[in-house]
């Protein structure tokens, strides 16, 4: 049976969090202040004014939100962080508009996702944070979420990542958070083998949870209804009276961050909702496989929580197009060429903020916006999950290894991997293919990860549980305030 979390299961694991919190000075925020931080106590506000972005403070959790204002400490908040990319850089007449992600502590968006899937599992006692352990599988950015996450609310953690991930994340989460790290084999694309140690650590640690984001719904639930909120406060405040949201582009990844185009269809029913993946492994694109360097977007199979069904158009995205942008964003030479090109200094000045999975968005939106001949009045919202700031060793590996970087190839660079960026390797979803796709989980899910087939079903024709999965934060949040008052006794 599929999951629905409502209440509470383990009374003594409820009593030990409710004294750990208690101890600590612990308060949860809930689902709706984080969307709307305006709710959050002006006491909380005040003491934040003080306390840097990625400290580990217990009041930093009210800093899950899109709406963190643009500073490294002592920020409060504001409308949602986002960048508009004109014309002259994207080469189509569509207004590109991205999320930015950096401004969430850790320098990206997976610490709501992980909130989502953690918090639930606390204010209901099955989680006990004096004795379990929380285990984090991930290609990157969700288990540095979710040790940052476990560390405030007072629990030990577990990352679990491909030994070939950048370097920044080992040491941060080593380092920094004193987190227990595994490197499994292989790259970005390797996430069986993340399942394999998950399975090892079930059979051999009884103290151990494991928070999968590609079958936690919390994740997706967490993305429902913040993210997908603050993308139409974002389209609210940049369109005109002709606008329309045309479309929402996400990366496949857990299938967390695609779960905000359920939410905007809930306002804009037309709109394409189109799913991102590298060429180098076109899952859902050609049932593929293979290995690729878009980092944050773990593939060669199809998350449980990803609502297939209502994915329109899915499009593959070379790595080495996003890793010579990656290069042109960021290098002072990509700097000079693109104001020689006439793109304005302020601009320039934002590109920063897409990390290697956002340009991989950017190049989907305009794939997107090619394809279906969009004009002025047709606005592409998506997301930049994280930023440079992350790959700064991708950078040093580019120069080792293609040489320093010039304007030159910068010009070659802009022509052909953004200005020539075509509408292949993409493709319309009919139901069928649909259908075709939402199939391919049985192999994962239910021959190899003990699903039922049952369940699986379920998700295809069962019409109302999306919607129940995804609205399961109003309930939460009824848990949270329940939870916060036991621990201010």
């Amino acid at each position: 049976m599929i999951q629905i979390i409502d209440k509470v299961i383990n009374e003594k694991h409820l009593e030990n969090a409710v004294k750990r919190f208690k101890e600590r000075g612990i308060i949860l925020p809930t689902f709706e202040q984080q969307r709307n931080p305006e709710l959050i106590p002006q006491s909380i506000k005040d003491k934040l004014k003080n306390i840097g972005l990625w400290e580990l403070n217990p009041l930093n959790l009210f800093r899950i939100t899109w709406k963190n204002e643009p500073k490294e400490k002592g920020g409060l908040f504001g409308n949602p962080n986002y960048i508009e990319l004109p014309s002259a850089l994207t080469g189509v007449k569509a207004r590109i508009v991205l999320l930015v992600g950096k401004w969430f502590p850790t320098g990206a968006h997976k610490v709501g996702a992980a909130y989502g899937c953690l918090a639930p599992r606390i204010i209901t006692g099955e989680y006990d944070p004096t004795y379990h352990k929380a285990v984090w599988p991930s290609t990157g950015n969700y288990c540095r979420g979710g040790a940052w996450d476990s560390k405030l609310m007072g629990s030990d953690s577990v990352a679990i990542l491909p030994e070939e991930m950048s370097a920044e994340r080992f040491t941060w989460l080593r380092e920094e958070i004193g987190c227990e790290v595994i490197a499994t084999p292989g790259c970005e694309s390797n996430v069986k083998e993340i399942y394999d140690k998950c399975w090892e650590i079930r059979r051999t640690r009884p103290d151990c949870m494991i928070f999968n984001q590609f079958d936690e719904f919390g994740n997706s639930a967490w993305h429902y209804n913040t993210t997908g909120k603050a993308l139409e406060e974002v389209f609210n405040l940049v369109k005109t009276k002709k606008s329309n949201i045309a479309a929402y582009i996400s990366a496949t990844g857990s299938a967390g961050t695609i779960a905000a185009g359920d939410y905007l269809r809930t306002i804009a029913p037309h709109l394409k909702v189109v799913a991102s993946e590298a060429l180098q492994c076109p899952t859902i694109l050609n049932n593929g496989f293979g290995g690729h360097r878009i980092e944050g977007i773990g593939d060669k199979h199809i998350p449980w929580v990803h609502n297939v069904k209502n994915t329109d158009v899915v499009t593959a995205i070379d790595d080495e197009y996003c890793m010579r942008l990656f290069r042109i964003f960021n290098e002072p030479e990509g700097h000079k060429y693109l104001k020689s090109y006439g793109i304005d200094d302020e601009v320039i000045k934002t590109l920063y903020l897409m990390g290697i999975s956002g340009i991989g968005n950017l190049l989907s939106a305009i794939k997107t916006a090619k394809y279906y001949e969009m004009t002025e009045d047709d606005v592409i919202l998506t997301v930049a999950t994280d930023s440079a700031d992350m790959y700064k060793s991708r950078l040093e590996e580019l120069t080792a290894d293609k040489g320093k970087y010039s304007e030159f190839q910068a010009a070659l660079d802009f022509e052909k991997c953004m200005l020539g960026t075509t509408v292949d390797y993409m493709k319309e979803l009919t139901y069928t293919d649909k259908k075709a796709v939402h199939n391919l989980k049985y192999y994962t899910w239910v021959e190899q990860q003990a699903k039922e087939t049952e369940d699986l079903n379920t998700l295809w024709y069962d019409r109302e549980i999306w919607n129940k999965l995804f609205n399961q934060v109003d309930r939460w949040d009824e848990l949270i305030k329940e939870f916060n008052e036991r621990v201010a006794r």
